[in-house]
């Protein structure tokens, strides 16, 4: 909109009696007040103009990417699940930190690619400063860690993700 366009619209608005006018264009808003309700003042119009950031067919366009990789990570994990389906989950049996070996200078208990046994110690929950093994109670290889080490988990939290044999 042209400046002289501006002008002439505020003096419309500040003739015709109306106290507040939004104009929205795809570039750009205004909002003209006039001071037909206040008691005191003059009666001056009042302009601001605040430019959109983003035209509108770039506002689509980002919808319609969002659409899109929407539908990519629905596909992944439908895939994923259809992979997955087969794997067992080892869940976290208490809150408190995962600990995949009993210290500093131990081994770590299990690596991906691993092979578990029932009664094969997983990793440690520490709770309340007592450090609780966690032993399988399947047999399988393990093909995914869902944890980093030292972090917090939750009650039931999948822990590993185990192939079974």
């Amino acid at each position: 909109m042209k400046l002289n366009e501006i002008q002439d619209l505020i003096k419309f608005v500040a003739k015709s009696g109306v106290s507040e006018v939004e104009l929205h264009n795809k570039d750009f808003k205004i909002i003209i007040k006039t001071g037909n309700g206040k008691k005191h003042g003059h009666d001056v119009p009042i302009i601001v103009q605040a430019p959109v950031t983003t035209p509108v067919t770039q506002v689509q366009q980002v919808a319609q990417a969002t659409q899109a990789e929407t539908k990519a990570t629905e596909a992944k994990k439908e895939a994923a699940t259809k992979a997955d389906s087969k794997l067992i989950t080892i869940k976290s049996p208490m809150i408190g930190t995962f600990y995949r070996q009993a210290g500093p200078d131990k081994p770590i208990f299990v690596n991906v690619g691993d092979e578990i046994k029932p009664g094969k110690v997983v990793c440690i929950i520490e709770a309340m400063k007592l450090f609780n093994e966690i032993e399988s109670e399947i047999s399988g290889k393990i093909v995914k860690m869902l944890v980093d080490d030292a972090t917090p988990v939750e009650y039931d939290q999948p822990l590993f993700l185990v192939d079974p044999n």
